[in-house]
């Protein structure tokens, strides 16, 4: 074995130990949602990103003090770190591996799975390999694909069916129904007769008593006076 290659594998071994340090020093103060990226072909900086999240201040401030005691205690530099005067979004930069310790709201806004996460890292030794996150152009692209393949063209049809749809459709005038004759000769209904206002309203006449006036008084017959002479 080459001396280049002793040194390349050292290095690995060494990323691997201040990766395992970082996650033991989250884990211990039960940090949420631990994802580790291997970043070595997208940026010369570092060769690993790890993401967590913490439910509260708080807690990001204490993952974020675990994490720097974890790496000293394995033997590493001291980190440096940013954000903790707010602690909503917590970058801790230990050289080759950077910890990004984010609480919920913000790790959704900002997706850095999508911007670093298209080579994840199995966290520890023997867990289940990672799924590589999708970035948001892609996630872009495969919902147009998705829409583009929902408005495919109606399927053509064969050329017996479209000389059928293409013939002009003769539309044929609706019989109108028989009037029956009536034998004979139809009986004409009386006209109906007017009845007058006068005729519907019946008035009634109250016959009045005929004043009777009073006999005349016969003149009274002049009693005759004797005079005496």
């Amino acid at each position: 074995m080459t001396t280049a290659k002793k040194s390349e594998s050292t290095a690995k071994k060494s990323v691997q130990l201040l990766q395992r340090a970082i996650v033991d020093g989250l884990e211990d103060v039960k940090a949420q949602d631990i994802q580790v990226f291997n970043t070595e072909h997208l940026s010369p900086l570092f060769e690993r990103v790890i993401v967590a999240a913490g439910t509260s201040n708080r807690q990001t401030k204490a993952l974020a003090a675990s994490v720097k005691d974890a790496v000293k205690e394995a033997g590493f530099p001291k980190p440096r770190t940013e954000g903790e005067d707010n602690g909503e979004w917590i970058i801790v930069d230990c050289g080759p591996v950077v910890a990004h310790i984010m609480q919920p709201m913000i790790r959704q806004y900002y997706r850095l799975e999508e911007m670093w996460g298209d080579t994840p890292v199995r966290v520890k030794l023997g867990a289940a390999k990672p799924k590589a996150a999708k970035p948001a152009k892609a996630k872009a692209e495969a919902a147009a694909d998705t829409a583009d393949s929902k408005k495919k063209p109606a399927a053509r049809k064969p050329a017996a069916a479209d000389k059928a749809a293409d013939a002009p459709v003769k539309k044929t005038a609706a019989k109108k129904p028989a009037v029956k004759k009536i034998s004979g000769t139809v009986a004409k209904k009386p006209a109906a007769k007017k009845t007058s206002a006068a005729a519907t309203v019946k008035t009634v006449v109250v016959n009045k008593p005929k004043a009777t006036k009073p006999a005349a008084k016969k003149p009274a017959a002049k009693r005759a006076t004797t005079k005496a002479k």
